[in-house]
Order: structure tokens, then C-alpha cells, then sequence
């Protein structure tokens, strides 16, 4: 009986330290009330963050506390009540004691005509359905993936499209540029994406596939044969 119950305290001091290596990581996005409580008026002006918050995700790991803040500026409303943002920002912030230490920013902004300088594109914004901070290769650390993207004329049909991967304190790109045309579309991949664990590769090729399906980017036929392959650069003619 003394075995049966040494063992069975064991199995459960197991399956509770599994569940605990689990749970090491977490990501939560902060309410709008959090958020204001957290990020006052004055702290905001201390940490540089200009343009109104779109969300913070508040992500715990092995190395700590740190909060992915999400700005955009609020530049226009259209007619049929969008708000449009010419701006985009993005911060990392550590938790260390009891203050807030960044450690990257982002930014980025619609493109314009350089000749009669009228805008291309009418509005860029955080694709916040497909970013995410996960523990993607299980090592006790998130793997920031911030996605942003634009919209033209025809919308997101010829806007652009931005996937960020923060691996290991090294920012790495995927550049996509949709078109309605065939020759308007080409994507440029960094070369140290295929350096990453295989597991980030994967999902990042899952996301660009939703992307696909939701017709939020036309990305280059035989895609994904092209990245099989280690290609840094691919368009409708350069297979």
C-alpha cells in the first residue's frame, strides 16, 4: 500500500511539473481600462509612445515580463466611417523592477508618389488576427510575430504586406507586395528566415496560407515551392 502511494505522489508531482513547464510562457492582450491604468499619460510621454495605443499584449516568459505595445496615428475617417492611419508603431517594453525598459521599437508609414506626391497607399494598420506571441520552438521563449499591412486603390489587393519574426533579439522579414495584375506581385524573404527553427518556418508558411485563403495577399505562384527552395526574392516570373 506505502509503494502504491509513493507512486502515485510521484506520477502526480510529474504531471504537475509538466503542466508547470507548460505554462511557462503566456501572452494576454490588456483590456483598454489596463491598458490606461498601466500606461498614463505621463509614462507614455517618458516611453516616447506618440501615436494613440492599438493594444498591448502583456507576455511572460523564462527571460521575464515584457509588453508588445501597438500605436497608430488616426489620420482620416472615410465615408463610410474607417478610420484611415498614415503611421505605425510598435515597442517592446521589459518589465525591470518597477519600470519599463525598451528594448526595440518598429515603425513604419504608407508609401507615396515621389513625383506629385499624392498617396499610393490610403491607410496602414497592425494585422493583429494574424500576428502572435507563442513559444513557437519550445525553448522558454516567445517569438514576437508582429504582420502589418496596407491598402491602395483596390484596397488590400495592392497594399502591402509586412511579417516580422523577433527571434533571439534579430528581427527578420518577409516583404510581400500584392498587385491586382500578375506583374505587380513579388515577395523578398531575408535570408536568415531559413536559418530559423523549423518550427517558426512552418508556422510563418501556416499564416501566409490564411492569408491566402482570407484574400488578404496574392502571394507569387509556386510560393511555397520557392521558399522550399531557400529563394530570397520571387514574383509570377522568377519561379
Amino acid at each position: 500500500m506505502k509503494k502504491i502511494i509513493l507512486t502515485l505522489s510521484l506520477l502526480m508531482l510529474i504531471s504537475l511539473t509538466s503542466f508547470g513547464q507548460k505554462k511557462r510562457t503566456s501572452s494576454i492582450i490588456l483590456t483598454q481600462q489596463e491598458t490606461a491604468n498601466l500606461f498614463t499619460d505621463s509614462l507614455k510621454k517618458q516611453l516616447g509612445i506618440n501615436y494613440p495605443i492599438r493594444s498591448v499584449y502583456k507576455c511572460k516568459d523564462k527571460s521575464g515580463i515584457f509588453y508588445m505595445v501597438l500605436t497608430e496615428t488616426n489620420d482620416n475617417i472615410t465615408t463610410s466611417s474607417d478610420t484611415l492611419h498614415h503611421n505605425i508603431k510598435a515597442f517592446n517594453f521589459r518589465q525591470n523592477k518597477n519600470e519599463l525598459v525598451k528594448d526595440w521599437e518598429m515603425n513604419d508609414f504608407i508609401a507615396k508618389q515621389v513625383a506629385n506626391k499624392d498617396e499610393m497607399e490610403a491607410s496602414i494598420w497592425f494585422w493583429t488576427n494574424y500576428s502572435g506571441f507563442a513559444d513557437l520552438d519550445k525553448d522558454g521563449l516567445i517569438d514576437p510575430i508582429l504582420i502589418y499591412g496596407t491598402s491602395g486603390m483596390n484596397n488590400t489587393d495592392d497594399g502591402r504586406v509586412k511579417i516580422l519574426t523577433y527571434y533571439k533579439g534579430k528581427k527578420i522579414a518577409i516583404r510581400h507586395q500584392n498587385g491586382v495584375l500578375d506583374f505587380e506581385r513579388n515577395t523578398k524573404v531575408d535570408k536568415t528566415f531559413y536559418a530559423l527553427p523549423q518550427a517558426i518556418q512552418d508556422h510563418i508558411k501556416q499564416i501566409m496560407e490564411k492569408m491566402t485563403t482570407n484574400n488578404h495577399a496574392i502571394f507569387p505562384s509556386g510560393w511555397q515551392k520557392a521558399m522550399k527552395e531557400q529563394k530570397a526574392y520571387f514574383d509570377e516570373n522568377k519561379k
